[in-house]
């Protein structure tokens, strides 16, 4: 038996005004063949199928396809889909015969003229393999689920968690629901329901136990442990998505049990919607949020600063939070990590000791905010490169590029040159610094920082600011989504009425 595995994971925001380009996944690494078996054996999803399936009782042979990640960022070219989509197609004509495609996906990449990427990389896989085998995809709880992509493969199994921090084992889960169709013979029945509603990130998280997400994992883990359910999840979908067919999805997968899958769908898609409210977030000003921090003498505050958050595909060099933190002398040590690729040249031409006014943050994204002038001495140059694991990541291989810490008074400003996990504690650490012992911290992130720091903060708030990923993301400019569309607009006599996908 042979089983490929492959993986395409970007995370589009619409609103970042940089592309997603063929060189941002060749920088994050590229893989295929024998290699990617080799290194991602222990990382994320793709380990995850790995493990599984060489635990099986009758191990198959694995196939490595293609990995094409890139960190979340604008549209990808059509060139650069063009790319994604005829290469990892090359790549499973090139493995067959297969028994079973496995596929890492994120599920809200889109690309110029093309709103649903994985839905259209699904289809030509699906053509090249036929309806006789298998087609297995792992998916982001905030992916954006199409009907094509539901059409096109025999099952989506989604993240439980945000933070994410089971990516792993939704590789695992991924893989053993591929098990059960190939040697038990089970039947994928599909109910799936989309809503017509988007709910912000920041308070959905499942380690929280008041919050709905905490209650709705729980509930899918249930049904998960029901010897008919395959699998069972809930996407929120990414907000920052400019595109048709936009909206919240349910899924059931059973085996060969479709008033069951029917029935489970259509519960959960009722309590996501009645208890939508509950997502929007409680925000603070930057200057009460920073004054807050400031106050605090005895221990650790994060600021997330949500609407420039890099993991939601935000260009990384807003400068707000910056420009207030600078008002004050801090006792302790305050820290800011931005995307300003220009700043570090600068730093490494002057070398680690200079002092000088740097201008720095408000290019990338200059409709939002506009750079700051002061002047900084760089502490500290070094390559940003670190494992990953928490959020987003297991035993997960980050490159930031060259990286400076420029320090003002007792403000560091951690300057990175490409986008990536601006809050993981290991960035700062590589920088010479330790989060936990800071007096502030601004996390680019807008919930998922809270796996490593929530313990150890003294207090955590999150900061109303402009920006490509803003939690109030319905005042902002849409023109391509469904309407109506909750919160867009108010919808009263909404009712799930989840629809059998495939038999």
């Amino acid at each position: 038996m042979r089983i490929a595995i492959g993986q395409l994971w970007q995370e589009t925001n619409t609103f970042n005004p940089i592309r997603t380009t063929r060189a941002d996944f060749e920088q994050f690494g590229v893989l295929s063949g024998r290699e990617l078996i080799e290194r991602m054996a222990d990382s994320n999803e793709l380990g995850g199928f790995i493990t599984s399936l060489r635990a099986w009782n009758d191990p198959p042979e694995i196939v490595g396809l293609a990995r094409f990640p890139a960190w979340p960022a604008g549209l990808a070219t059509a060139d650069t889909f063009t790319w994604l989509r005829d290469e990892m197609a090359a790549a499973l004509k090139q493995a067959l015969p297969v028994d079973g495609v496995l596929l890492a996906l994120h599920g809200s990449m889109a690309a110029e003229g093309v709103p649903d990427v994985e839905g259209e990389v699904l289809g030509i896989l699906r053509s090249i393999v036929g309806r006789a085998v298998p087609i297995v995809a792992t998916l982001d709880l905030h992916a954006n689920i199409t009907e094509k992509m539901v059409r096109e493969s025999d099952a989506l199994v989604l993240y439980h968690t945000i933070p994410h921090v089971d990516v792993f084992e939704t590789g695992v889960r991924g893989a053993e629901l591929m098990r059960r169709i190939l040697q038990e013979g089970a039947r994928p029945t599909v109910a799936f329901q989309k809503l017509p509603m988007v709910v912000p990130a920041e308070r959905a998280n499942t380690q929280d136990p008041v919050s709905v997400s905490f209650a709705i994992r729980a509930r899918l883990q249930e049904l998960e442990a029901e010897p008919a359910v395959l699998t069972a999840g809930i996407a929120t979908v990414q907000p920052w998505l400019d595109i048709p067919e936009m909206g919240s999805s349910v899924l059931v997968v059973t085996d060969g049990d479709p008033a069951r899958a029917q029935v489970a769908c259509t519960e959960l898609a009722q309590v996501l919607w009645d208890r939508r409210r509950e997502y929007l977030p409680e925000l603070v000003s930057v200057q009460d949020g920073v004054r807050a921090a400031f106050e605090c003498q005895d221990g650790l505050t994060v600021l997330s600063d949500s609407a420039d958050a890099t993991t939601s595909g935000a260009p990384g060099d807003s400068t707000h939070m910056l420009r207030e933190l600078l008002r004050y002398d801090w006792k302790r040590p305050a820290l800011v990590p931005i995307v300003s690729p220009e700043a570090v040249r600068e730093a490494e031409e002057r070398g680690a000791g200079a002092e000088w006014e740097v201008r720095i943050g408000g290019v990338r994204d200059s409709q939002h905010s506009q750079p700051v002038a002061t002047r900084v001495v760089a502490e500290r140059l070094f390559d940003g490169q670190f494992m990953l694991s928490g959020h987003l990541g297991r035993n997960l291989a980050i490159d930031m590029g060259r990286c400076a810490v420029l320090r003002h008074g007792n403000v560091f400003v951690i300057a990175t040159s490409r986008s990536g996990p601006h809050f993981a504690p290991e960035l700062f650490q590589c920088g010479g610094l330790y989060p936990f012992a800071a007096q502030a911290m601004i996390a680019k992130s807008p919930c998922g920082f809270r796996a490593a720091y929530a313990e150890a903060a003294k207090q955590i708030f999150v900061v109303r600011t402009p920006g490509c990923a803003p939690s109030d993301f319905w005042n902002y400019p849409y023109t391509r989504i469904p309407r109506p569309l909750w919160p867009w607009d108010e919808i009263d006599d909404w009712r799930p009425s989840a629809s059998i996908a495939a038999p």
